[in-house]
């Protein structure tokens, strides 16, 4: 297991070109107090960029589509539908096109914890075999066999979400900004933090989840520089069953509580229950990741102490791949879904990051505009 623990970590670079100035240093320098919100703890030091009045989109949008001759494929990653996480945002956007679009013939298989890169392409094979197209691969770690798999059946359309390696001519990449959205929620962690100290809650050490961990970082230290940060991982690249070890996650969450962090945030698939579980037995504060798990039905019980939630909007981009490979214009889909497209974002659902919203959207606004530019790695 490899542990990484940051306490100091440098904050990310604000543009001089900010509406209003005081936006956190990379040096030790005071931020200006934030007056403009009465919520806001101690903690914060920087004012926050000045938010306008904000626009929305949706990916629905458009002439009713037929998908109904859509033969829908999921390879999930681990932990599979129910997951409360990444797997159940997929099978989301999966569930509106049959709903919307009258998708109906759909297969789902699930990777387990352990299985090697032969299992993945024997999976993908024998989808693609039984004349599924398109395949969804859910996860990075499908990487090596979409890679194999695709070229054997090029009249088969793939799509793989997290990866942008593969470039053969029927495969879709689906990538987010994920620290864009981070960047977000670690600004909403410090508004919320008495004590002054959050935590990071990753499942396996990759640079994948090092992007969550990287705008979580970058957020939180924007809105303060006097912030105390820890980061764990629950295994190490390679070692996937991190992201189903809800007791390991406990494990660790449990400690950063106990270190003196009082709102920890999880990147961590299935485990992430157990970081809640660590939160509530804590009387602390938890944020969630990919869907809006104040919703979800496997963590119900401990949703009083979901504050928010990082939106990885892979329901949208799986929705609008079905969407746009139905009416022939994969074209149109964005090279990365980020926050100007809604891509990634932050759930307010239970309310408790409602007060804050104005300074969160003033954050967005920035990163939209080029004003912010978050890490991808974590600047430590």
């Amino acid at each position: 297991m490899r542990k990484t623990r940051a306490t100091t970590l440098a904050a990310t670079a604000m543009a001089a070109a900010l509406a209003l100035a005081g936006c956190a240093k990379d040096s030790g320098t005071s931020g200006s107090s934030n007056n403009d919100n009465a919520a806001a703890g101690s903690c914060v030091t920087a004012q926050a960029p000045a938010a306008t009045a904000a626009s929305t989109t949706s990916s629905a949008a458009g002439a009713k589509v037929d998908a109904s001759k859509l033969r829908v494929a999921l390879a999930f990653d681990i932990g599979g539908r129910g997951d409360a996480s990444f797997n159940d945002a997929a099978a989301a956007g999966v569930d509106k096109a049959k709903a919307d679009m009258g998708v109906t013939d759909v297969r789902e298989s699930t990777a387990s914890p352990t299985e090697d890169e032969a299992a993945k392409e024997q999976r993908l094979t024998q989808l693609a075999a039984d004349g599924y197209s398109p395949i969804l691969a859910i996860g990075f770690a499908y990487a090596t066999a979409v890679q194999a798999v695709a070229p054997k059946f090029p009249n088969t359309q793939f799509a793989i979400v997290d990866d942008d390696s593969v470039t053969a001519p029927n495969v879709t990449p689906l990538v987010f900004s994920e620290e864009q959205g981070s960047f977000l929620v670690g600004v909403a962690a410090v508004y919320k933090s008495k004590n002054c100290h959050v935590g990071f809650v990753g499942g396996v050490n990759t640079p994948l989840i090092q992007k969550f961990e990287a705008g979580f970082i970058a957020g939180a230290k924007a809105a303060s520089n006097k912030v105390q940060i820890t980061s764990d991982y629950l295994t190490p690249a390679g070692d996937n069953t991190g992201f189903q070890d809800p007791a390991k996650g406990n494990i660790k969450a449990a400690a950063e509580f106990s270190a003196g962090a009082d709102v920890v945030y999880q990147a961590a698939g299935a485990s992430g229950k157990g970081v809640f579980q660590a939160a509530s037995a804590a009387k602390g504060l938890a944020i969630g990741v990919d869907s809006d798990q104040y919703h979800q039905a496997t963590v119900a019980e401990y949703k009083d102490v979901i504050m928010t939630s990082m939106l990885k909007r892979v329901d949208v981009a799986v929705y609008d791949y079905l969407r746009a490979l139905a009416t022939n214009t994969l074209s149109s889909l964005p090279k990365r879904f980020d926050l100007s497209v809604d891509g990634v974002g932050y759930s307010t659902s239970g309310g408790q990051v409602d007060d804050i919203k104005p300074q969160l959207e003033g954050y967005k606004q920035a990163i939209i505009s080029g004003a912010i530019t978050v890490p991808s790695t974590p600047q430590k």
